[in-house]
This record gives C-alpha cells, sequence and structure tokens, in this order.
C-alpha cells in the first residue's frame, strides 16, 4: 500500500508505520513542553518561572530519545527529583488522599501536565512491550514529571488560596 505524502507535511515522522511509537513520543512530548510554556507564561512567581523554563528545555532534549540517542543527565533527574520534593514540602499538609483535579487555570494546567506524564510513561512501557530497549533514565524523567506537576498543582492551588477536594472513589476503598 502506497500511502500518500504531502508535500507540505508539518513533520517528517507523521507517515510513520502505526505501530512505530517513536514518532508519538515526540508529538507527545512536544504537546507537554507547549503545555508548560503555556502555563509558565501564566504563572507569576519568577523562581516558579525559571523552573518551568528549564523543564519544558528538558522535556524537548528528551523528545528524540527514541530515535536518536538519550541525552539528558543523571544530574537533571536528581534536579527534578529535588524540585518535586521541595514542592512536596511545602504542600505536605494539602494532600492525603486523592485529590479532585480543580481550582485555578494554573492548577487545572498542572493537573493535565501531570496526565501528560504519566501518557509519556505508558508510551515507554508500551514501546518496551514491542522490544525495543528504553532507558530507565528516560522512564525515571516520564515519572518524575507526572510528580512534579502534581506537586505544583497542589502549590498554586495553596498560592491562590483554593482548598483542595479529596475525590473518593466508589470502586476503590483506601484504609486508614
Amino acid at each position: 500500500m502506497e500511502i500518500y505524502r504531502s508535500p507540505y507535511e508539518a513533520y517528517p515522522f507523521l507517515s510513520d508505520a502505526s505501530d512505530d511509537l517513536r514518532c508519538d513520543f515526540e508529538l507527545m512530548t512536544d504537546r507537554m513542553a507547549s503545555g508548560v510554556g503555556l502555563l509558565r507564561a501564566r504563572v507569576s512567581d519568577e523562581y516558579l518561572r525559571n523552573e518551568l523554563l528549564w523543564i519544558c528545555q528538558l522535556i524537548y532534549h528528551m523528545n528524540p530519545s527514541l530515535r536518536t540517542q538519550l541525552k539528558v543527565t543523571e544530574e537533571e533527574k536528581e534536579r527534578l527529583f529535588a524540585a518535586s520534593q521541595q514542592l512536596r514540602s511545602q504542600c505536605k499538609d494539602r494532600c492525603r488522599r486523592f485529590v479532585t483535579p480543580q481550582g485555578c487555570e494554573e492548577t487545572c494546567m498542572a493537573h493535565i501536565l501531570r496526565v501528560q506524564g504519566k501518557e509519556l510513561v505508558r508510551l515507554l512501557y508500551r514501546h518496551i512491550w514491542q522490544g525495543h530497549a528504553v532507558e530507565p533514565l528516560l522512564l525515571d524523567l516520564a515519572n518524575l514529571l507526572s510528580d512534579y506537576f502534581f506537586y505544583l498543582a497542589l502549590r498554586l492551588n495553596a498560592d491562590a488560596g483554593i482548598d483542595e477536594i479529596d475525590f473518593v472513589s466508589r470502586n476503590y476503598k483506601i484504609q486508614d
């Protein structure tokens, strides 16, 4: 079967075979980096703005990792982990269980980025199940991105004076 390739194709790998997840990973990281840029535009705290710029660039450095080679470092992973833990310590009393993704607009954007981090992890595992090697560092970073944006969401709601709303599942009972 021959597939039409538009001379205006926006990205050269868009016509990759449907089971080739590399382009999907690249598109997902592009979407996530763009979302980080949008969130950064709405955050006024200069420290967070600088951190979000660094994270945006980190995501773009992750972008070609499945197609070429991993060009992110253990030091960057440690920096992201430290940033996540700092946010966690600032918000430790805000979340004891699962929270409903709500609050100020910036918080909702952070929750969307949290989920996109999980989507990256899921895609990486699918790539592994197809028989491809994935560096553990890339999995760690994708998981840490989700973690970071969860705690950032809590911090942004705290800064806005908005309480978290616990979500209590009808299916899963959490024991105290």
